[in-house]
């Protein structure tokens, strides 16, 4: 009797084993799902959009597959009928220096006339969307509030509303999702690196964002824009993602991506944080840091990404971030304030180090004043409060992924 418990006993554990074996596998195999952004799931919408008129926003990181093929020249192999294209910052194929004009255009490859929203006017106008029944948005975002495509998003969105047109959104995971943090922007400094009341950091994808610009009555006249969303397949907020695509000429490496928000508020400040080398937003120096720091390099003219970088020609000293452990801002799920605060107290030139645009890529007014008083980060960031904690409560109302 005991020895045939004993061989039960036995085969019993072993089945267990070989359960948990594979379930194991199984939930390895789970989390181990590649991601999908919604613009490759083509079999989710494309009966959707035959037989209309489409419109698309999108730029160099809108591809599809791992061929990575422009979705316009994919969609128009498939038989769909695309009648403009409209450009972001950086242009239509993404090879414009930061912040410079881009101009009305056609298209030499596709023959397709290009609308620039990043020249005349930010925003499509009714002859724009004249005789377009859809619009789609198909561009990769980067998760910080002054990145303008966040901007163009909300423009598109006004004027599909009051003109009547449908917005697609093939939705992309955000490479700074796992985190929300920052200042609160007042309205008081609204601009296009900057239109709504949320942190630099806000943890949403473009879809999730543009739920909430309607649910929030963010646009002129609390107008609601229709929405139609393609979501991101095996996506959550703690996915580790790393773009196929540069998402900007000087955003051209996973180091750059994750250490912009944090990096970007140099921006407003005489520094230089790399335009002009091919390391940009992973370094920060300035000529009058010499002696203070070891590390040097030169912003030059770069075409295609800075044509006129700050401090060109000049040898700048400051800090290099190449080998930072990124791993940081994610398990702290903070920007870094500290190299901001050291580099500002190591400054000799104090009445010089910011400049105008600072308060605008702050998004309030109370960073600089804070920085010039000596506050600690920790009185700092004790100042975001209870602003941020309620962002983050309303957040949730329109979040599609865990």
């Amino acid at each position: 009797m005991i020895r045939i418990n004993t061989f039960r006993l036995i085969a019993l554990i072993a089945c267990f084993c070989s359960a948990v074996t594979f379930g194991r596998g199984s939930l390895h195999h789970q989390y181990a799902k590649k991601i999908i952004p919604g613009a490759d799931q083509t079999s989710l919408y494309l009966n959707y959009l035959k037989g209309k008129n489409i419109g698309m926003v999108v730029n160099q990181t809108s591809v599809i597959g791992d061929k990575l093929t422009p979705s316009v020249d994919s969609l128009l192999k498939l038989g769909i009928s695309i009648k403009k294209i409209f450009g972001p910052e950086h242009g239509f194929r993404g090879n414009a220096s930061n912040g410079a004009t881009v101009n009305d255009s056609i298209d030499p490859k596709t023959g397709l006339p290009v609308i620039s929203l990043y020249g005349k006017h930010y925003k499509p106008t009714p002859f724009d969307l004249n005789g377009i029944n859809l619009i789609i948005f198909d561009i990769q975002d980067v998760g910080a509030r002054f990145y303008t495509y966040l901007s163009t998003l909300q423009y598109v969105m006004e004027a599909c509303a009051e003109n009547n047109v449908e917005l697609m959104i093939l939705d992309r995971p955000n490479p700074n999702g796992f985190y929300v943090d920052g200042p609160i922007l007042d309205t008081t400094y609204k601009s296009f690196v900057g239109m709504d009341s949320v942190p630099i950091v806000y943890g949403m994808t473009i879809a999730e964002y543009a739920q909430m610009i309607n649910g929030e009555g963010w646009l002129k006249n609390h107008i609601q824009c229709k929405l139609k969303i393609i979501k991101v397949a095996n996506y959550n907020h703690n996915s580790t993602y790393t773009l196929p695509v540069n998402s900007s000429p000087n955003l051209n490496t996973a180091q750059s991506v994750l250490l912009y928000p944090s990096l970007c508020l140099f921006e407003g400040t005489t520094l230089s944080l790399g335009r002009g080398t091919y390391t940009p937003f992973e370094e920060v120096g300035h000529p009058l840091l010499k002696g203070k720091y070891a590390y040097n390099f030169t912003p030059i003219s770069i075409p295609g990404m800075s044509e006129d970088p700050p401090q060109k020609n000049n040898v700048c000293y400051g800090i290099d971030l190449k080998n930072y452990d990124t791993g940081i801002i994610r398990s702290s799920g903070k920007l870094n304030l500290t190299w901001l605060l050291e580099l500002y107290n190591a400054f000799p030139d104090k009445t010089h180090f910011f400049n105008a645009y600072f308060v605008k890529l702050a998004g309030t007014d109370q960073l600089r004043k804070q920085i010039e008083a000596g506050k600690t980060e920790r009185e700092i960031r004790e100042s975001w409060e209870p602003a941020l904690s309620r962002f983050k409560v309303m957040r949730r109302k329109y979040l599609l992924y865990n």
